[in-house]
């Protein structure tokens, strides 16, 4: 650009430096020609205290090794292993996306279905039928009706709210719930145990519920209370009710688990409730709120995608069990 007589300030716009880097580099080029230009020169910047050798051997020990004693590495304890301090160790973590004090969990199914499963689920989430209706029915069993031993503090500036770590149990009850999967809105019922006659119980009130027109999808899990032959005789004699079970061990399909977890991180976790009424009460307010204003979970993956992870989640276990 120099050359073809272009004003330093227009070179240093139309590159995205400044002024002055412009005018180094001439210079330079002007002393020393396009060879000596290009190439950084010697003894500018900070020199690395940590060499590669030593920052390859930190990654290593946190992929491959356990700190005796324990079962994954800290800051601390591999900053004493590798003779460096702490704060770079952290570094060095943090540049590489590695977090030793974090695990997560995961369950790959068994299921000999579990592909047949997995696409007549997701293909009702992806693309529901027309004059129906598609509900993630399941049940949220043994909530308990935790109360404080003694009165919560509010949060006020500066401090958090507060509530004491030990509590009272005042009993349990368990939701029965079902999430329609288009709208958003949910069909809830407290009742007091787990069985098949308290699943009837429900299966008569969203019959209730649901205009009549209308076909009835239900997505639900394997568990035996949803094939107990009461509640298999009553299907058959309300025909519009279609049942699609997920996969074993994966419970992560059904999208009314996104909504429990919702509901106890909102309504149940630092609540205090003196006794059960008092629990499905709050139970029933969280419902009454929800369905005012309903917001859909929107599932976006495709069964193919799916299929394909959990394809690489078993590749990686057979790696490590071989």
């Amino acid at each position: 650009m120099a050359s073809d007589g272009l004003a330093t300030t227009r070179v240093a716009q139309q590159l995205g430096v400044s002024p002055a880097t412009v005018t180094r580099w001439r210079e330079s080029f002007a002393k020393e020609g396009l060879k000596a230009s290009v190439k950084v020169r010697p003894g500018r910047g900070r020199k690395p205290s940590i060499t590669p050798e030593k920052v390859a051997a930190i990654v290593d020990a946190t992929l491959h090794e356990k700190p005796a004693g324990a079962t994954h590495w800290s800051c601390r304890s591999m900053a004493r292993a590798q003779g460096v301090s702490h704060f770079t160790v952290q570094r060095i973590w943090s540049a590489r996306g590695i977090k030793p004090h974090r695990v997560e969990t995961f369950k790959l199914s068994k299921d000999p279905r579990f592909e047949e499963k997995l696409v007549d689920v997701v293909g009702l989430y992806l693309n529901p039928p027309e004059q129906a209706i598609v509900l993630c029915l399941d049940e949220k069993s043994q909530i308990q009706a935790l109360d404080r031993t003694q009165p919560s503090l509010p949060i006020k500036p500066g401090r958090a709210g507060t509530m004491t770590h030990d509590y009272k149990r005042n009993g349990t009850t368990t939701l029965f719930a079902a999430l329609d999967v288009l709208t958003g809105s949910v069909i809830g019922r407290c009742l007091p145990r787990h069985r098949h006659s308290e699943l009837l119980k429900f299966l008569r009130l969203i019959e209730r519920q649901i205009p009549n027109d209308l076909q009835i999808h239900l997505i639900l899990d394997n568990y035996a209370t949803h094939k107990h032959p009461d509640v298999q005789a009553w299907l058959v004699k309300h025909p519009r009710f279609h049942l699609h079970f997920t996969p074993t061990s994966s419970s992560w399909l059904n999208m009314i688990e996104i909504f429990f977890a919702k509901l106890t991180n909102q309504a149940i976790r630092r609540g205090a409730f003196a006794s059960v009424p008092d629990l499905i009460a709050a139970i029933d307010s969280y419902l009454a709120t929800n369905n005012t204003n309903p917001t859909p979970f929107i599932w976006t993956k495709t069964a193919d995608q799916i299929i394909e992870k959990v394809q690489r989640g078993h590749a990686t276990l057979n790696t490590i069990t071989n």
